[in-house]
């Protein structure tokens, strides 16, 4: 008899060992206890002392303008994050956020440039691009059998010399020469621009606005529904979901759109804060929002995918290089300084970890 989705909640309890109730009832010590603590509160620990170090060395580092400017500069990332952390709780990743965003960025400039479009068009035109490669995606991978991996590198390269085509590899702004020789005459209207330029009450980015409404939806939606309970249980034993009775393939591409439709809104605040179509915008965001999904595993004791832990990677990602820029780091240290403090982080929470499982 077929079971109900819902039984798939319970996949994801899978590999509780069986001694787990026994040993609940022993009482931690104070170390286990303090290991505990550690292993929840490490990354969110080291973002505080950056903060601490930033803002005794540079007092300016917390003037209120600056920390927005910072939740600003990493919301972009933050986003594309999101979109790979659904992927990689379905037990997918997606690769093509990157250049997803930065079609999307041209395909705006594009609508608005060549022909002439509202804001309305070319947020929806950006939307239904992101649709478009996320069932591309997942119709390669659910459908034909390609690896994750595999599919969305493919899908990245696909985007990113399917945006130059266009305009013969320029970028795109009121007065550009197109492959045809015409003349682009149309401009970024105000509406479209107050996406990403946009100040509520003269402080707060409209970019910081989206994210964190975006952030609020992606967690209810990830950590209490079934929509998302049955993600993670297809992300830990899609075997065992699949006999549980949910759909998977329908599951696994719904979280591929998920991701192109939030990369595709990344690329329209590309886009209106550039106040172009830039063709060397984007690509670079891949590494730093798949960092920042993959931080979020040491956020909180998560030790899986999630939403908040993502976030809390991108903007540790933004503390440390705004606080290095303000201190007057060279740029070619940078990279690597980034890296010793995430490698340390993650190295000092999954060891705190571990040795509280080995005294459980």
């Amino acid at each position: 008899m077929k079971t109900s989705p819902s039984v798939t909640s319970d996949v994801a309890s899978e590999g509780v060992p069986a001694s787990h109730e026994s040993a609940g009832r022993i009482r931690p010590s104070w170390l286990q206890r303090l290991r505990v603590q550690l292993e929840r509160t490490g990354m969110l620990l080291v973002l505080a002392l950056l903060v601490i170090v930033f803002a005794v060395n540079q007092p300016a580092f917390l003037n209120i303008d600056n920390l927005f400017s910072i939740l600003q500069a990493v919301s972009i990332v933050a986003l594309l994050g999101i979109g790979v952390t659904v992927t990689l709780a379905a037990g997918g990743f997606d690769l093509s956020v990157g250049s997803l965003a930065a079609s999307a960025q041209m395909a705006a400039s594009y609508v608005l440039i060549v022909w002439h479009g509202n804001a309305l068009e070319a947020v929806a035109a950006c939307l239904v691009l992101g649709i478009a490669a996320g069932l591309f995606n997942g119709l390669l991978i659910t459908r034909l059998r390609v690896p994750d991996q595999l599919a969305t590198l493919g899908t990245l390269f696909l985007l990113a010399g399917l945006q130059l085509i266009p305009t013969g590899g320029r970028s795109l702004a009121t007065g550009t020469i197109l492959p045809d020789g015409t003349e682009t005459t149309g401009v970024f209207p105000d509406a479209f621009l107050a996406l990403g330029r946009l100040r509520l009450f003269d402080v707060v980015p409209l970019p910081v606005v989206v994210l964190l409404v975006l952030t609020v939806v992606a967690c209810v939606v990830m950590e209490t529904t079934r929509w998302g309970r049955v993600i993670y249980a297809i992300g830990g034993n899609e075997t065992a979901a699949r006999l549980a009775g949910a759909p998977t393939a329908r599951y696994r591409v719904a979280a591929y759109v998920a991701s192109g439709v939030i990369a595709s809104l990344g690329g329209v605040l590309i886009a209106a804060r550039v106040g172009r179509g830039d063709v060397s915008a984007g690509h670079s965001m891949l590494l730093d929002a798949v960092a920042s999904a993959l931080v979020g595993y040491a956020v909180w004791g998560a030790k899986r995918p999630n939403v908040f832990g993502t976030v809390v990677g991108a903007v540790f990602v933004g503390v440390l290089l705004n606080g290095l820029t303000m201190l007057n780091a060279p740029y070619y240290m940078q990279d690597f300084i980034k890296g010793v403090l995430l490698v340390g982080a993650l190295a000092f929470t999954f060891s705190v970890g571990r040795g509280t499982e080995s005294h459980a």
